[in-house]
C-alpha cells in the first residue's frame, strides 16, 4: 500500500494536503479502522520529532468511498482561517466522476434541494419547502467518453451531504459503483468512481494562491480507461 508520505500533495508549516485513497476513512467511525486524520498526526509527529499529542485539524471531509485531495491544518490559526474560507465559499473544489449514463446535455448547472436522512445516511432531492431542505448547486461538463462510460468534471458550488452523488443520481446518472444512489454494480475495491482532483484557495497565511491536483488511483481499472485524458487535462501544465 502507498505510504502517507508518498501521497502528500502539499506541505508547509500551516497546511498538509493528502491524496486520500478510495475506501479510506477521514475521521474515526464505528468500524474502528485507522482514519486518515490519525495517520496525518503520526506522520507529523515522526517527521518533526514531536513528542506527545500532535495538532492536526481537519478542514473538510470527503466520503469514505471517494478518493482525492483532503486538507489538514497544522495550526489552530490555519484551521480557523480555512474554515472561514469554506463558509464564504472561497474554496474551489473540482471532482471527476465516471457515470454509465451520459447526461442529456454536455454541460449544465444543477440545482436541487436536498434533505439528509440520518438513519439511512443518504440525501434525497426534495421540494424546497420540505423540512431540512438545503439548496445544492454544482456545475458539470463532459470531458471524455468510452464505449460504456462518461467522464464528468464537477465543480462543487455548495457543500451538502452526498451532494454530487445525489444530484447526479437525480438526473439519471448515478456514479459508477455507487449502489446507494442507484448504480447497478459495485466496484471490486468498494469505492465509487468519484475523485477530488483539484482544490484551489488562497493560503491562510499570506496571499499565495494554491492550486493542488491529485491523481486518481491508477490501480483501479475504471480510472485507467481515462488516464490519458486526465493526465493531459489536469497534470500536463504542472
Amino acid at each position: 500500500m502507498t505510504s502517507l508520505a508518498e501521497r502528500i500533495l502539499f506541505e508547509d508549516n500551516h497546511l498538509l494536503i493528502v491524496n486520500k485513497l478510495p475506501s479510506e476513512i477521514v475521521q474515526g467511525d464505528k468500524t474502528g479502522d485507522v482514519p486518515l486524520l490519525d495517520k496525518v498526526k503520526q506522520y507529523i509527529g515522526g517527521k518533526y520529532n514531536k513528542p506527545g499529542a500532535v495538532f492536526a485539524g481537519l478542514v473538510h471531509r470527503i466520503d469514505r468511498p471517494v478518493s482525492g485531495a483532503v486538507v489538514f491544518a497544522r495550526t489552530s490559526k490555519a484551521l480557523s482561517r480555512m474554515t472561514e474560507k469554506l463558509k464564504s465559499r472561497d474554496f474551489d473544489k473540482t471532482y471527476l466522476a465516471i457515470v454509465r449514463n451520459a447526461p442529456q446535455t454536455s454541460e449544465a448547472l444543477l440545482e436541487h434541494f436536498l434533505a439528509k436522512n440520518e438513519q439511512q445516511n443518504k440525501s434525497y432531492t426534495v421540494n424546497e419547502v420540505s423540512p431540512n431542505a438545503k439548496l445544492a448547486r454544482l456545475s458539470y461538463k463532459q470531458i471524455a467518453h468510452s464505449d460504456s462510460f462518461t467522464l464528468l468534471e464537477i465543480n462543487l458550488l455548495t457543500g451538502r451531504h452526498h451532494q454530487i452523488r445525489a444530484q447526479l443520481a437525480a438526473i439519471g446518472c448515478p456514479i459508477l459503483g455507487d449502489l446507494k444512489y442507484g448504480d447497478r454494480r459495485s466496484l471490486p475495491d468498494g469505492s465509487i468512481a468519484l475523485h477530488a482532483v483539484r482544490l484551489g484557495f488562497d493560503h491562510p497565511v499570506g496571499d499565495k494562491h494554491l492550486s493542488v491536483h491529485a491523481e486518481p488511483n491508477w490501480n483501479s481499472r475504471h480510472w485507467t480507461i481515462f488516464r490519458d485524458t486526465i493526465l493531459k487535462t489536469y497534470f500536463s501544465m504542472q
